[in-house]
């Protein structure tokens, strides 16, 4: 458990008033760029998160949603009765869906934490360029329940990914099934990201672990070293937002 200094969030960086209005989710806006959502089902899923992807298209933003493939037609019907023109947003690159047995795991099935923050190094260094249009990643990790995940490279993929969405300042939200979680993970879950959504309110998180801190006590649990160059492995995955 960290110290109460350890917890306490850093300032974001200083941005411009459109920059801060721009940003918002669940009544609230965004002081941080990873947040870690809770849900009891998809429907209240799409009731809290809709407003966040809607917003996006009227500001001109691209939506990155990463998506069980069984799942799709029917994230396709939540977004669009929501209001979204899911044809129009696909066909002009608003909203880009993709499988997240593509985004995260290999053609094995297995998580391969390097390669998957090398993707959201990418498209978020692209989306933060000068001229470039912001995006708005959001996964859903239903995934990491199924045999043959090693939930500790979860856990380090997710303290890893804050210095990556911050340092680019484009925003990603995972999506949790909380009925699959037992209490040991959703408390990593919790320590890994500085903002979470529980019960539709978005909050600071008093849990957050800073990502050296978090990584350097995944290692002594298994005894090992973790920590890994963000986008310095050799496995790599290529999406253009277009």
């Amino acid at each position: 458990m960290t110290t109460s200094q350890d917890q306490r969030l850093s300032d974001p960086p200083a941005s411009d008033a459109a920059e801060e209005s721009r940003l918002r989710l669940a009544g609230s806006r965004l002081r941080h760029f990873h947040v870690c959502a809770f849900f009891n089902s998809r429907e209240e899923e799409h009731q809290v998160l809709g407003s966040f992807y809607r917003d996006g298209v009227r500001l001109g933003e691209r939506n990155l949603h990463l998506v069980e493939s069984g799942s799709m037609a029917a994230h396709r019907a939540h977004l669009a009765a929501g209001g979204m023109d899911v044809p129009g947003c696909e066909a002009c690159g608003q909203l880009v869906m993709m499988p997240w047995h593509h985004a995260y795991l290999d053609d094995a099935g297995v998580f391969d934490r390097q390669r998957v923050l090398t993707l959201i190094d990418q498209v978020t260094r692209e989306a933060s360029a000068p001229g470039s249009v912001p995006v708005r990643v959001m996964g859903q990790m239903d995934w990491i329940v199924q045999p043959g995940v090693d939930r500790s490279e979860v856990i380090a993929y997710e303290a890893e990914v804050n210095e990556v969405l911050a340092r680019h300042q484009q925003p990603a939200i995972c999506v949790y099934d909380i009925a699959t979680l037992d209490g040991a993970m959703m408390m990593d879950l919790l320590r890994t990201h500085p903002l979470t959504l529980i019960g539709g309110a978005l909050r600071e998180n008093p849990f957050y672990t800073p990502p050296a801190q978090m990584l350097k006590e995944l290692a002594a649990r298994r005894g090992g070293d973790v920590v890994g160059d963000v986008v310095g492995g050799t496995a790599s995955v290529r999406l253009t937002m277009t």
